[in-house]
């Protein structure tokens, strides 16, 4: 992934925020600060991956068209080369500047073999890489190319379908997940604010252990408030990360996509247990 000026400027803001934060070491405010200007320095690139996930889907789908359109010109009679070139103008969506490449290629007599490499590796997307694959095969053993991508042209769309199809069975899924983790969080805020101020009351705890033949006491120091609250915090932490990764691998078949629901989870759990603990003074 490229940086651009969005990234930078994220990681600017969210440095200055983190610089800022160390102003307030000590106060419940100090681990708010730090959750957003960490969100500040992560949300440029997460943006960025959620933009080229859709991206992605967008040229699987104008490829599909592509295809089709080159479909209709082979069977007509005209030379994959030239039907190639009579795309020339048409609008792939974030596709055309690769297809217009293609074209260039062509043009400037480079082999249809080597211009659908070249434009393979340009867009670098699997499903794509496989279709040009097959049609490249097909051309360089000169079979009948128009029946080729026909079949691949319905192979891809058979695929869609059923990305599309499995995607509306298991949203209700991904909408479970999300309201699962957000009463997890409840549940580890009532911990928070009910059960870990009980045990504040209580002080060193006397243990006696018995071996084979003798024993000892053993002097436990109670654990304050402060380090269960840091614990509760990395366990939201870890379970948001990861339950984002498992949402991201049901619903669209890629830990990468899970990406963007791990960040939204963790930003979620950070904001909302630091903000609490910032503002709410728990019960003694």
């Amino acid at each position: 992934m490229k940086l651009n000026k969005s990234h930078y400027l994220g990681i600017s803001l969210g440095i200055i925020i983190l610089i800022v934060s160390i102003l307030f070491y000590g106060n419940r405010v100090f681990y708010f600060l730090v959750g957003i200007g960490l969100f500040v320095m992560a949300a440029p690139f997460v943006m960025s991956s959620v933009i080229e996930t859709e991206r992605t889907k967008e040229k699987e789908e104008m490829f599909l068209s592509l295809t089709r359109d080159l479909v209709e010109s082979v069977n007509s009679g005209t030379p994959i080369s030239k039907s190639i070139i009579n795309l020339r103008g048409r609008n792939y969506g974030s596709l055309t500047v690769n297809v217009e490449k293609l074209i260039n290629q062509i043009s400037l007599g480079i082999s249809v073999r080597e211009s659908l490499q070249n434009f393979a590796k340009e867009v670098h997307i699997v499903s794509i890489s496989r279709a040009v694959a097959t049609i490249k095969q097909a051309e360089e053993a000169g079979g009948d190319i128009g029946q080729i991508l026909e079949s691949v042209a319905k192979s891809i769309s058979e695929m869609e379908k059923l990305t599309k199809e499995r995607r509306a069975m298991i949203s209700n899924l991904v909408v479970q997940g999300y309201i699962i983790f957000l009463i997890f969080i409840v549940i580890i805020l009532v911990m928070q604010f009910k059960i870990v101020p009980m045990l504040s009351v209580f002080g060193n705890v006397g243990g006696n252990i018995e071996g084979s033949g003798f024993s000892e006491m053993m002097s436990i120091s109670a654990i304050t408030p402060q380090e269960l609250s840091n614990a509760f915090l990395w366990l939201l932490i870890v379970q948001g990360f990861f339950a984002g990764l498992v949402i991201g691998k049901i619903s669209e078949g890629d830990l990468k996509a899970g990406i963007k629901h791990s960040f939204f989870l963790v930003v979620i759990s950070v904001l909302i247990f630091t903000g609490t603990n910032a503002f709410v003074t728990p019960a003694v």
